[in-house]
């Protein structure tokens, strides 16, 4: 099964069920109606895209507001470093548009991801963050490395690669590159392959 076929008709009413749940104005018809019948022709970031669009057109004008209610529809971490795609699909178009909006409160934005990684990768979602307070951002990621989640530490090395799949250059690492070898030596001695991996990957 491809990744964007998780992003069916049933994944819409099931998502706009769960965003109603921590959201009492939440617009379910305006959502589903919007969505439903209307994905099978969009690729995967097509998909999400339409999706994070209809979410904008049916909740709160607050991003604030609407970050504080995400937090309540998370669900459990995961228990391993894997399943991480298995597990938290569901939460892409959440992840997504933080991607999108996260600087209108930046600080809140991060404090998210780090929850949000504990059950869907915040990897893509951390890069406008780094691109506009890049001190501010590594530096809270030069902590994270040392965290005691795996996901959280994975997330330290994985958002600051300068290329990564499905996501613009980053040259972050280069601008603040003590921040980042503070960060990589942190995790050189991972015992996690997950870990191991993401540090393995970093390439100028």
């Amino acid at each position: 099964m491809k990744h964007k076929d998780y992003y069916n008709d049933d994944y819409i009413f099931e998502l706009s069920r769960k965003l109603h749940s921590v959201m009492p104005d939440f617009d379910e018809k305006n959502f589903s109606g919007s969505l439903v019948g209307r994905l099978d022709d969009k690729e995967l970031f097509a998909r999400l895209d339409f999706i994070v669009d209809a979410m904008q057109k049916s909740m709160a004008d607050d991003y604030t507001k609407n970050i504080e209610a995400f937090f309540n529809m998370l669900g459990p971490e995961l228990e391993k470093p894997e399943g991480m795609f298995n597990l938290g699909w569901w939460l892409w178009p959440v992840g997504r548009y933080v991607e999108h909006h996260g600087n209108e409160n930046w600080r809140l934005s991060l404090s998210f991801l780090k929850e949000l990684t504990k059950r869907f990768t915040g990897e893509f979602a951390v890069r406008p963050l780094l691109r506009e307070h890049p001190k501010e951002v590594m530096d809270e990621l030069i902590g994270w490395s040392l965290d005691e989640n795996v996901h959280v530490r994975r997330l330290a090395s994985e958002g600051v690669r300068i290329r990564l799949p499905w996501s613009k250059k980053l040259f972050v690492a280069l601008e603040e590159f003590e921040r980042y070898t503070a960060i990589l030596t942190n995790l050189k001695d991972a015992p996690e392959k997950f870990v191991q991996k993401s540090v393995g990957t970093q390439k100028f």
